[in-house]
């Protein structure tokens, strides 16, 4: 198992519920388990993966997502059964959505 760890600069997460799990742990898919820590200016990320040699797509995904959303304050833990980075994107931004939903509720 390959495990990744990446730290980025963002703007504090805006809701105050932050636990949240988002897909399944199939092939071509993947998990991620979102959860709070107490620096609110970053956002860690977490991946689990089997496969090697892709560190800097990975970093590029996650950057990517990071720009798009504020973060701060999460941490995601991702466990890869050989997503694409399409598909990371999309569950990534469905934990978001799933986060502030139910921030809503």
């Amino acid at each position: 198992m390959n495990i990744l760890n990446f730290k980025f600069t963002s703007q504090p997460v805006d809701v105050t519920m932050k636990e949240v799990i988002c897909g399944v742990v199939g092939s071509g898919n993947l998990e991620i388990l979102v959860s709070s820590i107490t620096d609110n200016e970053h956002s860690e990320f977490i991946i689990n993966t089997s496969v090697t040699g892709f560190d800097h797509i990975w970093e590029a995904v996650i950057q990517e997502f990071v720009n798009r959303y504020a973060v701060g304050g999460l941490q995601f833990e991702i466990n890869d059964m050989g997503a694409t980075p399409a598909v990371v994107s999309l569950r990534l931004s469905q934990a978001i959505n799933i986060l502030e939903g139910e921030a809503h509720e």
